[in-house]
C-alpha cells in the first residue's frame, strides 16, 4: 500500500481537524472488512499498518489449546510450540496470513468505508465547533425557503428558521445577510442539525450585549426580557453602582444604541426599563410609558393591582391588552390595571396624598 494514503491522512488531519488516530482506526477496521470479504475468512485478524515504510501486514490472532477444534480461531499448543517454544495455554498467537494481492483489493474496499469515517469525523468536528453557539447570535446568508423553514448558510452548516421561530413582520429573501439566535443543535445520523431563531426573547438579549459595552462586561445587568417580535419588547436593566444610568446607557447617545437594535429587528418598539427589587417600583417602571398612581401587592400570590390615573388606563393596558401582558412577562408578577376612578369606587384606593402627586406629576407633563 503506498505511502500517499498516509499522506491524505496526515492532510486530513492538518486541513480539516479530523484527529489522525481517529483515521488509523477506521482504516483498520475496513482492511480487517475487506479481508474477511474476500478471503472468505472468519478467522480473527490484526491488521498492522507502517506510516514509515507505508506497509501493511496482516495477522490471524489465535488462541492456543491443547488440542484445536477450531482451526479458524484456535492453535494447538504443540503446534504453537513450534512456533515459539515459549507459548503456553490460553495464551494468543499471531501469525501472519498477508495474501500477495491484498494491497489492491483493500484499497477499493476500504475507500468508501474511509469516506463514510471521514465524513462522521467532519460531522463531529462542525457539532462540536456549533453545540458551544447555542444561546448565542450568529450571522448567515438566507439560501432557500420551504414550508416549514427558511434555510441558513452560517459557514460550514446550515441553520433551519422554522416558521413559528420567525418575526411576523418580516420578509426573507435568498441572499439577505441575517443576524440570529441559535437555539438548538443537534448531532444527527445525517450531520449536525441547528435550529435557529429571530422572534426568542434571547436574540434580544444578545444584541444589547454586543451593542451596549457596559452589558457585556457586567457594569450594566440585564435582568428579564419580554417579546412579542416584531411588535414590541420590554427589557430590565440594572447597574450595581448607583452612579451609573443603566437605561442611558442601554439607550445611548441620541439614542444611537437602541436605534441600532431597532434596525436590526426592522422597526420593533422596545422599552428599556430599570430593574428593582421592590415589585411596587419595578412594576410601575414595567408598565412605562404609562403613569402609575399606585401598585397594591399581594406577595402571597405574587399579584399586584396597579391604579393608573382615567386618561392613562389605555396606555397602560395597551392596544390589545399589550403593555400589561409584556409588563407582567417582565416582572414575574400578575399585574390587574385599574382606572383611578373605579380604585376610588370600589375602595382599592381612599382619597389621599398619593393622588395629589400623581395629579401634580400628570400636570407637569401636561405643560413640558
Amino acid at each position: 500500500m503506498s505511502s500517499e494514503l498516509f499522506d491524505a491522512i496526515h492532510y486530513l488531519e492538518k486541513e480539516k481537524g479530523i484527529d489522525k488516530d481517529l483515521l488509523m482506526e477506521a482504516l483498520e477496521a475496513a482492511l480487517i472488512s475487506a479481508y474477511k470479504k474476500n478471503f472468505k475468512s472468519a478467522t480473527n485478524v490484526r491488521v498492522d499498518l507502517n506510516e514509515v515504510s507505508g506497509g501493511m501486514h496482516v495477522y490471524a490472532r489465535k488462541l492456543v489449546v491443547e488440542e484445536s477444534m477450531d482451526p479458524q480461531q484456535e492453535i494447538s499448543l504443540d503446534e504453537a510450540k513450534k512456533i515459539d517454544p515459549n507459548y503456553d495455554i490460553d495464551d494468543v498467537i499471531e501469525i501472519e496470513v498477508t495474501p500477495k494481492d491484498f494491497g489492491r483489493i483493500a484499497a477499493q474496499a476500504a475507500k468508501q468505508v474511509v469516506t463514510q469515517r471521514v465524513r462522521e469525523a467532519e460531522r463531529g468536528v462542525i457539532f462540536s465547533e456549533y453545540v458551544d453557539r447555542e444561546e448565542d447570535v450568529m450571522t448567515g446568508i438566507i439560501q432557500r425557503k420551504d414550508a416549514r423553514f427558511t434555510y441558513i448558510n452560517l459557514g460550514k452548516v446550515e441553520a433551519r428558521l422554522p416558521v413559528g421561530e420567525q418575526m411576523p413582520t418580516e420578509e426573507y429573501h435568498v441572499h439577505d445577510r441575517i443576524k440570529v439566535f441559535v437555539t438548538k443543535v443537534e448531532n444527527t445520523n445525517k450531520g449536525p442539525h441547528i435550529y435557529v431563531s429571530r422572534s426568542h426573547p434571547g436574540l434580544l438579549k444578545r444584541l444589547f450585549e454586543m451593542e451596549v459595552p457596559e452589558i457585556y462586561d457586567g457594569t450594566v445587568e440585564i435582568k428579564s426580557v419580554s417579546r412579542e417580535a416584531g411588535d414590541r419588547s420590554k427589557i430590565s436593566v440594572h447597574a450595581p453602582d448607583p452612579e451609573i444610568d443603566p437605561v442611558g446607557s442601554c439607550v445611548g447617545q441620541r439614542g444611537q444604541r437602541v436605534q441600532a437594535i431597532v434596525n436590526e429587528l426592522k422597526g420593533e418598539k422596545i422599552d428599556i426599563v430599570q430593574w428593582s427589587e421592590d415589585p411596587v417600583v419595578f412594576v410601575s417602571n414595567a408598565l412605562s410609558p404609562a403613569k402609575v398612581v399606585e401598585v397594591l401587592v399581594d406577595e402571597e400570590e405574587k399579584a399586584t393591582t396597579v391604579v393608573v390615573p382615567d386618561h392613562q388606563l389605555s396606555l397602560a393596558i395597551g392596544k390589545r391588552g399589550q403593555n400589561a401582558r409584556l409588563a407582567a412577562k417582565l416582572t414575574g408578577w400578575k399585574i390587574d390595571i385599574k382606572s383611578e376612578s373605579d380604585a376610588l369606587e370600589d375602595g382599592t384606593i381612599t382619597p389621599g396624598e398619593h393622588q395629589e402627586d400623581a395629579y401634580s406629576e400628570v400636570d407637569e407633563d401636561l405643560f413640558e
